[in-house]
């Protein structure tokens, strides 16, 4: 078992090392004052979102674009509470914005593909943005978009997304968590032109792409049956179309900021349902280092296990687990200078410790494929 658990460590090792390069491979950019070309729809399909909600609108109404050349979809989702007061009363106090508040249709196994197709079907303009309802924007968010499209011509802008910073080692370990996912998806765009490059994650909280090359890969038909995965799969379809075309937009004017849960049991149910679609992607180059990921943290639980029961050396079981800890550090290191997140990485090491157990416990809840996301069971 040891032979085999180096052996992934080795590969485990190699993708990180390859990632943490395309990290720096991606060009940084940063905004200019030309007058904006673009014209944004923002889509944002909430269900009982009222306590996020006012700090979302408001900073959309910070915003410094021209409004005349961006709207505001919101597509409510059977809220039960007060979102759509709080979103009319925005509204009525914010009259120089368009805003729109549509209902989505009844549910068909995937609600917010379906709040984002609507939407779709409904926005003013080409270019779509999506995001979510706990979630704040920055002010020049559209502004660094239009650039990027100005100079590159992309069909599909994948852009960055942090938490917001909390304390606790629960909201810490969230973070070092989240920041990896990002790392990973900076490393496969920067690496993309070399042999073992591909972009594989991107996250709907801001993701930014035509109206026209939505339609031409049919949206999300063909996974519109899974609840989540609005934004992997679209990836993956553009992607496959569009290679050069499907970009990633290194800024720091470009951050989306979200909440990381408040509750372990909160925490769970979102990474069960990240995992549970993940058997549904693809991509085999996805699948791959999923499962490279996955077979990491599975050979230190399993060395731990061994170790415990006097069946391997715990100075073997340390040596693996060290290879990891310095392997993730570099890529972690370089995500948190960029997101300027690095307070999370004093809770590095007991994090390090706990997170191939809960790797684990998640994927093997995942097989179930039930989990709870806005009060459905899925």
């Amino acid at each position: 078992m040891i032979y085999l658990a180096f052996l992934i460590s080795l590969l485990y090792g190699f993708l990180i090392l390859f990632l943490s390069k395309g990290i720096e491979r991606l060009k940084t950019v940063s905004g200019d004052h030309e007058t904006p070309v673009n014209s944004f729809s923002i889509l944002i399909p909430f269900r009982n979102e009222e306590l996020n909600l006012p700090a979302l609108l408001e900073s959309l109404s910070a915003l410094d674009y021209p409004t005349s050349q961006f709207e505001i979809v919101l597509i409510n989702d059977a809220s039960s509470d007060a979102s759509e007061s709080i979103i009319k009363r925005f509204k009525a106090e914010h009259s120089r914005l368009n805003i729109s508040l549509l209902n989505n249709d009844k549910d068909n196994g995937s609600p917010k593909k379906k709040a984002i197709k609507k939407g779709i079907a409904m926005a003013s303009f080409d270019w779509i943005i999506t995001t979510d309802a706990d979630c704040v924007v920055p002010e020049s968010w559209l502004r660094i978009l239009d650039k990027k499209i100005r100079e590159q011509s992309p069909k599909m802008i994948v852009a960055p997304v942090a938490y917001l910073p909390k304390n606790g080692f629960l909201h810490h370990f969230q973070g070092l968590d989240f920041l990896s996912l990002q790392g990973i998806t900076m490393g496969g765009f920067g690496m993309k032109d070399k042999k073992f490059g591909h972009p594989f994650l991107c996250n709907g909280a801001n993701l930014c792409y035509s109206k026209e090359s939505f339609r031409e890969v049919n949206g999300f038909e063909g996974n519109d049956h899974i609840a989540s995965g609005d934004d992997i799969f679209l990836l993956e379809k553009m992607f496959q179309k569009y290679p050069e075309k499907v970009q990633f937009i290194k800024s720091k004017e470009a951050i989306v900021l979200t909440s990381s849960k408040d509750s372990l049991k909160e925490l769970i149910q979102q990474r069960v349902r990240w995992a549970a679609k993940t058997t549904a992607y693809d991509s085999m180059y996805t699948k791959l280092v999923g499962l490279l990921v996955f077979g990491m943290s599975l050979s230190l639980v399993i060395l731990f296990f061994l170790g415990a029961t006097g069946k391997l050396q715990w100075l073997q079981v340390g040596f693996i687990f060290l290879l990891k800890f310095n392997i993730d550090f570099v890529l972690l290191f370089k995500t948190s200078q960029f997101f300027e997140q690095q307070k999370v990485m004093k809770s590095y090491f007991l994090s390090s410790l706990l997170h191939p157990f809960f790797t684990v416990f998640v994927a093997l809840l995942s097989l179930k494929k039930s989990y709870i996301w806005k009060d459905r069971t899925y």
